[in-house]
């Protein structure tokens, strides 16, 4: 029949689930320290509990040696001659048990040493026993009940232990009153100092995963597969869903009708919300959907082997790409394994030019090669730190008036001086000036032919004008004595006229008079 010190420990092994045989070895290692301490030595001893009585026996153990001068430490060992004398049955190797009374000589500070020596063995028994059941468990969703709230942390019990939500494994849509029974994963099992250390989680990927699972039979018999998960806990999720059966639609079935489905986790999840995404093996295919709401315009893989992508998007659709705080791109990003760079399509228009520009091979020309650039003009824009033209060109008005002797007329002619050098490297108006530069002795030379062509003309003229000349002398003699005759008729006729108009005033005057 067992004691009633024997049930103890069985009934305390019961309680904490733990094996009886953990809480007898605690209690015999508790008697163990407490003859140590009493009687001040250093021999190796042991303790046995009778389960009938009820004793606890102390002994001190010594290894049996074949000569006294093999014996290195008397308190550990013994020689074979002098061992036979207690037990007869002995051998080398063998140990010699002597032992040590323990009754009525252990007083009050010994017990109390062997209690705390069994209280620590219990709780060191109860941490591993606890530590063993989760471990493999870890992942698992369980239903748990909030038992107190201790600060940030939310302490829940799960059956067999008590578990831990740290502030950081809690969504900021949720709040919690003792006695409420919630669903928790079990994140992870640590060996903490002060009993196990069961953490658990609502923020982590898994809980919605489970949640789907859950909701939608096509994921639980295997027609539609969870892809990937990414989530922001009290924020947004977005999930990525495949079927395996091409008459099953994987973002339908996971909605629902009406989106019931759907809403019934979104409820379970304090309101946060959840995008559903129909999943793709091409990384730029699956990039596009996973960045909705926005819409993109381009996607390019940079480097496959690291896992990097380009997207391009229109300048209005950039912000609608990136979200709230980066929450967009970034959960796309977790949800692909990829790293995501978002540019808008100005941007890249940018970074094209500026790559273009790099690639163009770069030259510095002196400002003494620029003509109508005078040499004390030269000497101001070295002294300002502009040396060549292409330094000069870049420069605004404004930053040329800024240096020191230099007013808006000489920026004028800084800037017709700049602009007739670059002109005159553009090939066209190279060849136009060279064409024209060869058009004018063409032009001179012809000019210098029409004139002669029109001496020629005027010297023709002069000697058929002399040949004809006696003729028309004749002729104009001719005309001219006719000229002469009927000019002398109307000389006398006007004298006549003159006569008669002085005659006639006479008469009038006379005629008035009377």
């Amino acid at each position: 029949m067992a004691s009633e010190l024997y049930n103890t420990i069985d009934a305390l092994s019961r309680e904490k689930g733990i094996d009886p045989q953990i809480v007898v070895t605690a209690v015999e290692d508790a008697i163990v320290m407490a003859t140590r301490k009493y009687y001040k030595t250093q021999e190796t001893l042991r303790a046995e509990l009778d389960r009938e009585t009820g004793k606890i026996n102390a002994y001190a153990v010594r290894t049996v040696v074949e000569t006294p001068e093999q014996v290195e430490d008397p308190l550990l060992q013994i020689a074979l001659e002098d061992a036979r004398k207690a037990d007869p049955s002995l051998e080398i190797g063998g140990e010699l048990r002597i032992p040590k009374a323990t009754e009525g000589i252990l007083g009050r500070i010994a017990a109390q040493l062997a209690k705390q020596v069994i209280f620590q063995k219990v709780r060191e028994a109860e941490r591993d026993t606890v530590y063993n059941e989760y471990i493999g468990r870890v992942g698992e969703v369980v239903n748990a009940t909030v038992k107190r709230i201790e600060g940030p942390d939310v302490i829940f019990d799960i059956g067999k232990a008590e578990a831990r939500m740290p502030r950081k494994e809690q969504s900021r849509l949720e709040s919690f009153a003792i006695g409420e029974r919630v669903r928790v994963v079990i994140a992870r099992v640590e060996k903490a100092s002060k009993g196990p250390g069961v953490v658990v989680s609502r923020a982590i990927p898994e809980l919605v995963q489970h949640l789907f699972q859950t909701e939608v039979p096509e994921i639980y018999d295997g027609t539609v597969v969870i892809r990937a998960v990414a989530r922001e806990a009290g924020e947004r999720t977005k999930i990525a869903v495949m079927s395996k059966d091409k008459d099953v639609d994987a973002v339908g079935a996971c909605v629902g009708m009406k989106g019931m489905r759907v809403q019934s986790i979104i409820r379970e999840l304090h309101g946060e919300k959840i995008d559903i995404i129909e999943y793709h093996e091409d990384p730029v295919t699956f990039a596009e959907k996973a960045l909705q709401p926005a819409k993109v315009s381009k996607v390019t893989v940079v480097d496959a082997a690291g896992k990097h992508l380009e997207v391009v998007v229109d300048d209005s659709q950039l912000s609608l790409a990136i979200g709230k705080k980066g929450q967009n791109v970034r959960l796309a990003a977790k949800l692909l394994g990829w790293k995501i760079d978002i540019k808008s399509e100005e941007e890249k228009r940018q970074e094209v030019e500026q790559q273009m520009s790099a690639m163009a091979p770069q030259t510095a020309t002196p400002l003494e090669t620029v003509p109508g650039l005078g040499e004390g003009l030269v000497e101001k824009l070295g002294e300002a730190g502009i040396t060549t033209v292409e330094a000069l060109a870049d420069m605004t008005p404004e930053q040329l008036e800024a240096i020191e002797g230099i007013g808006p007329k000489t920026v004028e002619k800084i800037s017709l001086a700049v602009n007739n050098y670059f002109a005159s490297l553009e090939p066209g108006i190279a060849a136009e000036g060279e064409a024209g530069a060869e058009a004018e002795p063409a032009e001179q030379s012809s000019a210098a032919g029409d004139e002669a062509a029109t001496e020629a003309d005027a010297g023709e003229s002069t000697t058929a004008g002399e040949s004809e000349l006696p003729q028309e002398q004749a002729s104009s003699g001719e005309s001219a004595s006719e000229a002469r005759a009927s000019t002398a008729d109307e000389s006398e006729e006007q004298a006549g006229q003159s006569d008669e108009q002085p005659a006639a005033e006479a008469e009038s005057t006379s005629e008035t008079r009377e």
